[in-house]
């Protein structure tokens, strides 16, 4: 799990500096395309991790700005973005950890011009087993470690990612029935301690 931490919070800080849109091949404008509609989402996830460990949870989505990630029972940490920051509680040590939306991996799904070009490239792309395969790096640093998008084809809809790290490390999300323009409480989307309603904002 603190892993995962390190995966999100971390890997593959987007830089603000501006940079030439290359042309994209027609599959990474369609990805775009399908991203850029992907407002509000909910699907079931399975999180394997370097070492072969898998958790399962819920993945929430409200674009731009949040996401959360809710592990099933009895894990209790969770990873939630409240549109300025993201944080990461572990149950474990009780504590959370965070950081600035636009400094982590997430800002690339969640930022309200999401496009596959500017600081990001696409490095590759690939077919097989009826999954499209994006791979993308950051423009200014392409050895700071790759995020892969994979998308089922027939219907084309975003069926997992794939974080490779420096060091080679690899963590996979896999997303099963995904829902989209779903409805949710704002709430969902703030950070809060469990077990301390006090720090929960009913009026965000």
């Amino acid at each position: 799990m603190r892993y995962f931490l390190t995966i999100i919070l971390t890997l593959f800080c987007v830089c603000a500096t501006p940079a030439l849109a290359a042309e994209l091949p027609d599959e990474a404008q369609q990805a775009e395309a399908y991203l850029r509609g992907l407002t509000t989402a909910k699907a079931r996830f399975m999180q394997t991790s370097p070492d072969g460990a898998q958790l399962f949870g819920t993945f929430y989505l409200s674009r731009p700005g949040r996401l959360r990630f809710e592990y099933d029972p009895p894990i209790k940490d969770f990873v939630v973005a409240d549109g300025f920051f993201i944080y990461f509680y572990d149950a474990e040590l009780d504590e959370q950890s965070n950081a600035p939306i636009g400094q982590t991996l997430a800002d690339f799904l969640l930022r309200e011009d999401l496009r596959l070009s500017g600081d990001i490239t696409v490095k590759s792309v690939s077919r097989g087993g009826r999954t499209l395969q994006i791979e993308l790096v950051q423009t200014e640093d392409p050895e700071s470690g790759s995020l892969v998008l994979g998308f089922n084809e027939e219907p084309f809809f975003l069926k997992k990612w794939r974080v490779l790290d420096p060091q080679g490390h690899i963590t996979e999300i896999e997303l099963f029935d995904m829902e989209r323009d779903v409805s949710f409480e704002r709430n969902l989307f703030a950070y809060h301690k469990p077990g301390d309603k006090s720090s929960y904002d009913f009026n965000q």
